[in-house]
């Protein structure tokens, strides 16, 4: 099935090349940051894989007001205006309100609509408005079919510039559950699609600190699943030390680990490439 190619910094969204999104679920103090950074640009010059480098000023829909929700904005957009200049990474942040878009979009190059708000009319609009590449998480209340519907609100715009991110369902009852039929319906929309692989493994309505809070042994056959059902990139998220981080720390892979985990995944991508061709 043919995908609109979308362009983000040098990557060619949607052609032959796997692409990684990467980087710490919640934007932490800078040198934790800028450590992250180092390690994914080592490891991705290395692979030759090309990377957006992602983490959120906030995050406003953890589970207790008393969990860490990022730094803000205005803090949050200068330390990732000062990876991108020192690193040359092209950035992904979320945004959760509709004036968020335009500032947000003056530093990176993709807003990234959470997927609980994916329906928010007003949100997505204004995300498109600005003309960046807007990554439209899943809802995990959605049938995968129905992501047409938030995607035309951006199209509505003229933007064009859109990637598909899938990361589960849930039914309610505090587990996430991946069904590789959703790569295909989504891919039928038109556009990029991606695959959360660290956020799929999350339990809901236990802590992120608690490490029951998250499967992180599925990592490795969920990431090789959907690469092989022909995921145009993968989302990962990374820390220097998940166990410390101050959010998701049950999910997020060891940065120390992401050689190893990517290798597989890209070696499975070239063959699934020649069957697809």
């Amino acid at each position: 099935m043919s995908k609109f190619k979308v362009q983000v910094g040098d990557i060619n969204a949607g052609d032959d090349k796997l692409f990684l999104i990467s980087g710490p679920c919640v934007i932490e103090e800078e040198s934790t940051m800028m450590r992250t950074a180092e390690k994914i640009k080592e490891v991705t010059e290395k692979l030759d894989i090309p990377v957006i480098y992602k983490s959120s000023f906030q995050k406003d829909n953890r589970s207790s007001v008393d969990y860490y929700m990022g730094p803000g904005m205005d803090e949050g957009l200068r330390i990732l205006e000062k990876i991108k200049n020192e690193f040359g990474f092209p950035l992904l942040t979320d945004i959760h309100y509709p004036d968020q878009a335009k500032p947000a979009a003056d530093v990176v190059d993709v807003l990234q609509i959470p997927a609980y708000l994916c329906m928010q009319t007003t949100l997505v609009v204004e995300a498109a408005k600005t003309g960046k590449t807007v990554n439209l998480k899943h809802g995990q209340f959605l049938a995968p079919e129905n992501m047409a519907k938030p995607t035309a609100k951006i199209e509505s715009t003229g933007n064009k510039n859109i990637i598909l991110t899938e990361r589960g369902y849930t039914f309610g009852y505090n587990d996430l559950v991946i069904d590789p039929r959703s790569f295909y319906d989504m891919g039928k929309i038109g556009y990029p699609v991606v695959f959360d692989i660290t956020h799929a493994i999350r339990k809901y309505g236990i802590p992120s600190s608690d490490p029951s809070g998250g499967a992180r042994q599925y990592l490795p056959v969920l990431g090789r699943a959907g690469v092989a059902a022909g995921v145009d990139g993968i989302f990962v998220e990374t820390h220097p030390c998940p166990s410390d981080a101050l959010c998701d720390a049950a999910s997020q892979l060891d940065m120390d680990q992401l050689e190893e985990f990517l290798k597989p995944l890209i070696e499975l991508h070239e063959v699934e490439l020649k069957y697809r061709k």
